[in-house]
């Protein structure tokens, strides 16, 4: 989207600066009804300046000096304004100034953000984040040049229509290798981290304006999957003589009855299970992706695999609970999972903490605030998103409203309550 500037110069003296009969000329830019004024260096006796005109007044050759000297710099101003005009849809008058005297910082690129928010946020963020942050500066990459023919741009250069045509050529763009193209979802998320690193931007000054201040976006709400209480038990009920797959299963079996997401549940260690006030065995531990505090208590099937796994050589090697595994090869032994046990979903590690929250405990009577709590979320709107009532529970809470009603009509004839008016 283009924006509109308007530009103006005009030439005044500065009266409350008067001495010996001179005053210091100034000239004053204004862009966009925003004024900044700027010292010429000379002085004219006040008598002698024409404030109508902004000139100074007389026909001496002193006078014609300062009056050609004046038009230069108006000559000057204008080309400084026309310059930033064609290299940025943006200027202000500190801009102008900023050309006119010849202090020009280096600018900022898109590229250049990218790579100084990735190097700051790579000891904060956990790698899977991270991994996100890059693959969207591998698609910024390809838009540049697809695009644009360019291999970086300005962050000044930012405009609405940039971030609209990013979105149009990711929803837009089909892969030649074996990747999926991008859902709506999956731009929106692209999209959500340059926003993130252009506020970084703006909070560092980088940025006059904020390219996103008009742009709106709406995800599309999506059903998170889970496993039903058949499909769990085709799984626990499944042995496999290859020892990754009952590995895998084991893991994921365990995110099931705990909620526990795949970083936290690699990072477990024996200081992690403590006897709760309830005398039973609780996890007790933070989450890596929020720092919220976890607690929860350990069900049956959860503490007989974290027996299992207690004298494994590579968890005790790595001091963990359970060996550990990569998040990518847990993933891709899940989906041979899923075909052996012919259960037709996307099988992935996530899929089992959405099932706790579903199966487990939600649709078992488990309160959401109490689910909400054991997830380690920071709003139950969070936990709304993730657990959903299945008709198992919405089958038993009619049944119990079906019984108090009947309970109101016992005493009437069985007849009389079914017979039409």
């Amino acid at each position: 989207m283009k924006t509109t500037n308007t530009f103006g110069v005009r030439f005044f003296i500065k009266k409350y600066k008067e001495t010996n009969g001179k005053a210091p000329i100034y000239a004053r830019v204004t862009v966009n009804g925003k004024p900044l004024d700027i010292s010429l260096k000379r002085e004219i006796e006040v008598a002698h300046w024409n404030p109508d005109r902004g000139i100074a007044k007389g026909s001496r050759d002193e006078i014609k000096s300062v009056n050609t000297y004046i038009e230069q710099v108006r000559a000057q101003l204008t080309n400084c304004y026309t310059e930033l005009k064609i290299q940025k849809e943006f200027v202000t008058s500190l801009l102008v100034k900023n050309l006119f005297c010849g202090n020009v910082p280096e600018e900022r690129t898109l590229l250049g953000l990218i790579e100084y928010h990735n190097a700051q946020m790579k000891t904060f963020l956990e790698w899977g984040t991270m991994k996100n942050y890059y693959t969207t500066q591998k698609y910024i990459e390809m838009f540049l040049k697809e695009s644009y023919k360019t291999s970086d741009v300005r962050l000044s250069s930012l405009s609405y229509n940039f971030i609209v045509n990013l979105e149009i050529f990711l929803k837009g763009r089909q892969p030649v290798d074996h990747h999926k193209p991008c859902g709506h979802n999956t731009v929106l998320k692209h999209i959500e981290r340059l926003r993130k690193m252009i506020n970084l931007a703006i909070k560092n000054e980088w940025l006059d304006r904020d390219p996103f201040a008009k742009y709106q976006a709406k995800f599309i709400k999506n059903d998170r999957g889970f496993l039903s209480l058949q499909e769990l038990e085709q799984i626990e009920n499944k042995e496999f003589h290859i020892v990754r797959l009952q590995w895998a299963k084991d893991l994921f079996v365990f995110s099931c009855y705990t909620g526990l997401a795949y970083c936290d549940v690699m990072s477990l260690t024996p200081n992690n299970i403590s006897l709760g006030i309830d005398g039973e065995y609780w996890v007790l531990t933070s989450r890596k992706k929020t720092n919220q505090p976890v607690r929860v208590p350990l069900l049956p099937k959860a503490l007989a695999l974290i027996e299992k796994y207690k004298g494994h050589p590579r968890a005790i090697s790595s001091g963990t609970l359970f060996p550990v595994i990569s998040n990518q090869k847990l993933n891709a032994y899940l989906k041979e999972i899923s075909d052996l046990c012919d259960i037709n979903k996307n099988l992935t590690f996530h899929l089992a903490r959405h099932t706790f929250a579903t199966t487990i405990t939600l649709s078992n009577g488990v309160p959401i605030e109490t689910v909400s709590k054991m997830l380690g979320h920071t709003s139950i709107k969070t936990t709304q998103i993730y657990a959903k009532v299945i008709e198992k529970k919405v089958s038993s809470d009619m049944l119990a409203l079906r019984d108090k009603l009947l309970d109101k009509i016992e005493a009437q004839p069985r007849k009389a309550v079914l017979q039409s008016p």
